[in-house]
């Protein structure tokens, strides 16, 4: 397993918990979670437009709600919504569109909002000029770290090996006969012998692979977020809410207003992460007039932050052997939403791995080989 971050670690679990007797884990960072897990905002939802999104979700929240009695640790999942809004009936309609994708997968909850509803239940919205939106019970927030130390830790408990600070990882290929194939890796402290190597290495998937002479199609994508100073204008338990035309967004994490906005400026290096105080000042405008209660809450500079996506040309992830190269498996691209289904990722990676295909949900639209077969997935209406 190469990427000890949340997905890395949550195949590695469902692997040990499988049975298989020897799996490592190798990050080149000193410790877990220093890449995008620990970036991730802790957003969870069903409300997608894409029906393999919303099956991943419910397999996700399916482990989530079994997860402190399999790991020990609680996820920090509360369901407290997410609220979409439409300022048209024009924008309106995708979100009726998934709304309809979503009741195709079973879920009930997820339901059409009227202006009316969206001020009594999210005051500090500017409603003026909002024709409705969707809202659903089953969406929420989760503890990425918690997520990631608690597979880490029942992953131990099975024997599985976690080595930090080994630097860059390479695969080892041999050429045999009928063509290449991953035999191990390559990494300080030595070789590893493996029938199978995961990438599991996010943003920088694309990369990892290249080294292996392999082209997958993930790129790095820097999102950013700023937060504010503890203030109680938003309540704790206010549910995620989401301008749909923009994708601008808020959210509230620990007594302080977390503000994302989707847009970035363009830089040289693709895996930059340096805060753009450029960027906040744009958010800021949108968020004083979407959000005025919150024109006299400063942000508090030291605790913005930027991340990285691991963006697929799909934005769905990509999950199974990867073409052309044998004895390697994929688990990247999920495109902003690898914390979220990381429970479900690792466990439907496992099930493949050690039963050869899967039990749980039907990965096909998923398959890494899709892109050259000509068959991505339609676009979500919903990110």
């Amino acid at each position: 397993m190469v990427g000890a971050g949340v997905v890395g670690a949550s195949v590695a679990y469902h692997l040990a918990a499988r049975g298989v007797r020897r799996v490592v884990v190798l990050e080149r960072e000193s410790r877990p979670g220093l890449g995008s897990t620990g970036r991730a905002t802790g957003g969870f939802r069903v409300q997608y437009g894409s029906p393999t999104h919303v099956r991943l979700s419910l397999l996700a929240r399916e482990e989530l709600l079994a997860f402190r009695a399999t790991t020990g640790v609680d996820p920090g999942y509360r369901p407290c919504g997410y609220l979409f809004l439409a300022r048209t009936e024009e924008e309106m309609e995708p979100l009726r569109r998934a709304l309809a994708v979503q009741r195709e997968a079973g879920v009930r909850e997820s339901r059409v909002v009227g202006a009316d509803e969206i001020r009594t239940m999210a005051p500090w919205v500017r409603s003026d000029d909002l024709v409705g939106g969707t809202f659903c019970s089953l969406d929420g927030f989760i503890r990425p770290l918690e997520i990631l130390r608690g597979y880490l830790e029942a992953s131990r408990r099975l024997g599985v090996e976690v080595r930090c600070g080994v630097g860059w990882v390479d695969c080892r290929v041999e050429e045999r006969a009928g063509g290449r194939r991953v035999v191990g890796v390559r990494a300080a402290g030595g070789d590893i012998a493996a029938r199978c190597v995961v990438n599991a290495t996010g943003p920088w998937a694309g990369v990892f692979a290249r080294r292996a002479g392999l082209e997958v199609p993930v790129e790095p994508a820097r999102r950013q977020v700023a937060v504010t100073a503890p203030c109680s204008q938003v309540p704790e338990d206010a549910p995620m809410t989401i301008c749909s035309w923009d994708g601008l967004h808020l959210r509230v994490r620990d007594g302080r207003v977390l503000l994302l906005w989707p847009a970035d400026l363009p830089g040289e290096d693709p895996f930059d992460t340096t805060f753009s105080d450029r960027w906040l000042a744009a958010l800021l405008l949108k968020v004083h007039d979407r959000f005025p209660c919150l024109r006299e809450v400063p942000v508090d500079r030291s605790r913005c932050l930027a991340g990285l996506y691991e963006m697929s040309p799909d934005r769905h992830a990509l999950l199974g052997p990867a073409p052309g190269l044998p004895g390697l498996y994929l688990a990247n691209g999920s495109s902003g939403h690898g914390v979220m289904h990381a429970p479900a990722l690792g466990r439907l990676l496992a099930e493949l791995i050690v039963d050869g295909r899967c039990l749980s949900l039907d990965i096909r639209p998923l398959r890494p080989s899709r892109f050259a077969e000509g068959d991505p997935n339609p676009e979500d209406t919903l990110l």
